[in-house]
């Protein structure tokens, strides 16, 4: 039996859930009898590609078997799947809805899928959150993430289906890291359309753009009302044990939703697929849920006296 090899090619180490798909790929590998390399692309399409490029079309090193992609663009590669197939290396694509997987399992018998975590649903936990911790309305600040990520327009989709009318957003937009989140939250804060905002809520599409968002708020010392903004409850998105879930223990954000890793099903399908020759699935769907539960997160803001967004 041939010894087998993957690339996992994740967006940033900037990033927690990232860091943690890298762990979970690393412990599949182990598990599964398999060698992994996990590569970062620093947030950019562009080095991306020419990574992935350059193992593909190297004559020195052994290629891998297939090629495990988070990908930083909304498009997710469609050149390089199609230089992949052709090299007889498989593609599988994470946390990205694309419109070339049928494709390209016409064009080759190597592995070719994707595998998403239900991002539509995420932000329909997050919208149902808010209406447990605003039942009389108000104004959440939502951090976004990247403008060309399917997973932030899904995500922002399904948080606005399940909103309360009463309760509006204003979106600033970062790049899935807490740095970037302390940056655009620091410019929000300079303008002067910010001092006439009454925020009741942060929620951010990712646990680490929450807590960006948080130390925004610290660094903007001298103002009464940021230090009412500095006391308002958060709500996250990823939920790892040692990070979002351990900030909700600790009462540093409210709430988040819990979004498994997703890169060692891709690598336990991988080898399934490689080992019968059976095709699996074209699309797999993770489910998230919310943590604490709806219910838990009512009962709380109740026993703080009420309403977070009272007024």
């Amino acid at each position: 039996m041939i010894d087998l090899s993957f690339l996992v090619s994740l967006t940033t180490a900037e990033n927690d859930y990232q860091i943690e798909q890298a762990e979970a790929a690393e412990k599949a590998a182990r598990r599964l009898g398999v060698k992994v390399e996990v590569i970062y692309a620093d947030n950019d399409a562009v080095t991306q590609s020419q990574q992935i490029l350059k193992i593909i079309q190297s004559k020195s090193a052994p290629r891998p078997q297939a090629i495990v992609l988070e990908p930083v663009s909304i498009t997710a590669l469609p050149q390089v799947a199609r230089a992949a197939v052709a090299a007889d290396i498989g593609w599988v694509v994470l946390n990205s809805d694309v419109n070339y997987i049928s494709e390209l399992r016409r064009i080759r018998r190597v592995p070719v899928f994707a595998i998403t975590s239900d991002h539509q649903e995420i932000g329909r936990i997050q919208g149902r959150q808010m209406a447990a911790l605003l039942p009389e309305g108000g104004t959440v600040l939502y951090i976004q993430g990247p403008s060309d990520s399917s997973a932030a327009q899904q995500r922002t989709a399904g948080m606005q289906e399940t909103k309360p009318a009463n309760v509006q957003i204003r979106i600033i937009k970062a790049q899935w890291t807490e740095a970037s989140a302390t940056k655009a939250v620091s410019s929000w804060l300079s303008l002067s359309t910010s001092r006439d905002c009454r925020i009741d809520l942060i929620a951010a599409q990712d646990d680490s753009m929450a807590m960006g968002a948080r130390k925004a708020f610290q660094g903007d010392s001298g103002d009464a009302d940021r230090a009412r903004l500095q006391s308002l409850p958060l709500i996250g998105c990823d939920g790892l044990p040692a990070t979002g879930q351990a900030w909700v223990q600790s009462h540093r954000l409210a709430g988040t939703v819990l979004v498994p890793p997703n890169t060692d099903l891709a690598l336990d399908m991988l080898v399934q697929t490689i080992r019968t020759g059976i095709q699996c699935a074209e699309r797999t769907l993770t489910m998230p849920i919310s943590y604490p539960s709806l219910g838990e997160l009512t009962n709380q803001r109740r026993a703080r006296g009420g309403a977070a967004g009272s007024r």
